[in-house]
């Protein structure tokens, strides 16, 4: 299996550069190398997740994809915690199935963080074990619900630190803002007594008016004084040009920083699928794909959302699913970063894992966007600056961002750009869709007066690429 992923990496870097032209047509500088991907053991923190939903429904095999969690270099796991699948009996919980796949990731050094849901059909008014399902409503099932969230604490509190509280409830039309409020505290607070240092998160929301819904369970949590209650929220926001999330996002933060400004932001849940349109479920599943735009769109999202200081990016999923009928949809989600088979089995690992290892490895441990970088004006560039471990060494990333990712070069282009406050030794140019680092010539740039850059003829794809000093990337 390492012999054949490691072939598969190099096929996938050659075709890059051949088949698509990537970066734009015709690179001439020299390659120096390539980037070195490092496991989740050799990394202290990051702030990269790989999602592992749908575990609960059986939607995806953990054991099928396992060997290829570490390698990522994802140092958060995102799981579902599966009330159906631990509670089948009342009264009886079963963690076998969810303690195999917690302690396995953090062994091999992804820290899960665990989602209480969905609801458990076995009681009357317990929701149901689906996506866009109801919560549980009658006393009989919140109380089984209470149970069964503080057996799970109690179980998991020395393994799990951060527990988020349901999953994109604006989705479901079976209960309301005011209802998830309620319900949020009530498990919140459960999960608080068993644990006082556990970490809340709330919302998960994907698609309806974020700001309101916000604000709703905010003025509930202060009319209560217990905004104590939520550290983090999360987000997910599906878009095909993925920078357009962050108009949303910004009107959030005005609702939310108005009541407690100290909560942190998380992308919660995004990814591209890779196959063309029809031939998948869920969302933008009305766009063709393929493994080359999803790569394009996954790094976009990742750092589009560091360039917004989203504090953690969970990339969704890390297998392909198969959702079953009586769920919100049912097929094939072509959102993994392993292609599978209807089996669960796994195929192979698609262009859209080995950027995020290279995403994951070169923008590991503490990282800091440099608020003082100043860029000249280019049009439709998506440009950020960045320090690494508190050093004063800058790293740049830039992307073209006029419209959605493509498969072909007609977004791609040559820039001069200038750049200031920044401190780059001996520059170079690194793609991390292939992962290949190239030198850029000296005639490609120049120093400015102080800590700036003159760069020209610097060629810009659609997806993000990487300006850095040559000591700041490890090459294998």
């Amino acid at each position: 299996m390492h012999m054949k992923k490691i072939f598969t990496g190099i096929f996938l870097s050659t075709m890059v550069f051949s088949a698509f032209g990537q970066p734009p047509e015709g690179m001439k500088w020299k390659e120096i190398g390539s980037v070195k991907t490092l496991n989740a053991k050799d990394i202290k923190t990051s702030r990269w997740s790989i999602g592992g939903e749908t575990l609960d429904r059986n939607y995806a095999d953990y054991e099928a994809y396992k060997t290829y969690l570490g390698p990522l270099g994802a140092k958060r796991i995102r799981l579902q915690g599966g009330w159906a699948r631990c509670e089948k009996v009342k009264g009886q919980y079963d963690f076998t199935w969810l303690d195999a796949i917690v302690d396995d990731a953090i062994k091999q050094g992804v820290q899960p963080w665990l989602q209480p849901s969905y609801g458990n059909p076995i009681y009357e008014g317990g929701g149901e074990a689906a996506l866009a399902g109801g919560i549980p409503t009658s006393a009989e099932a919140l109380a089984a619900w209470d149970k069964w969230v503080t057996a799970l604490t109690q179980h998991y509190k020395n393994r799990v630190h951060e527990w988020e509280i349901w999953n994109e409830p604006d989705l479901s039309n079976k209960f309301t803002a005011v209802q998830y409020a309620r319900f949020y505290e009530r498990t919140a607070t459960i999960i608080r007594k068993e644990q006082p240092s556990a970490r809340l998160i709330g919302l998960a929301l994907c698609c309806m008016a974020w700001p309101q819904y916000a604000d709703t369970l905010f003025t509930h949590l202060k009319k209560n004084n217990t905004l104590d209650l939520i550290d983090v929220i999360t987000i997910h926001g599906y878009k095909f040009r993925p920078e357009d999330t962050y108009r949303q996002v910004d009107d959030l933060k005005k609702v939310v920083y108005a009541v407690k400004p100290g909560v942190q932001i998380w992308q919660g849940e995004n990814g591209a699928p890779s196959v063309k349109k029809g031939e998948a479920i869920g969302a933008m599943r009305e766009y063709d794909w393929s493994e080359l735009t999803q790569a394009k769109w996954n790094l976009r999202r990742m750092f589009g959302d560091m360039g917004n200081d989203f504090e953690v990016t969970n990339v969704f999923s890390m297998s392909d699913m198969y959702y079953s009928s009586g769920d919100h949809m049912a097929g094939y989600n072509a959102k993994g970063l392993l292609k599978s088979k209807p089996d669960k089995s796994i195929d192979k690992p698609k262009m859209a894992y080995y950027a995020f290892q290279y995403a994951a490895s070169v923008f590991s441990e503490k990282i800091r966007r440099i608020k003082s970088a100043v860029f000249s004006h280019v049009p439709d560039l998506s440009v950020f600056a960045y320090q690494k471990n508190n050093s004063n060494k800058s790293m740049v990333t830039l992307w073209m961002s006029r419209k959605g990712p493509v498969d072909d070069t007609s977004e791609n282009r040559n820039i001069n750009i200038t750049v200031k406050n920044i401190s780059i030794d001996t520059p170079v140019y690194v793609d991390l869709i292939s992962g290949k680092v190239y030198e850029i010539p000296r005639s490609n740039y120049k120093r400015n007066a102080g800590n700036g850059y003159v760069f020209s003829g610097i060629p810009v794809p659609d997806y993000p690429i990487l300006i850095a000093g040559k000591s700041s990337i490890v090459l294998k």
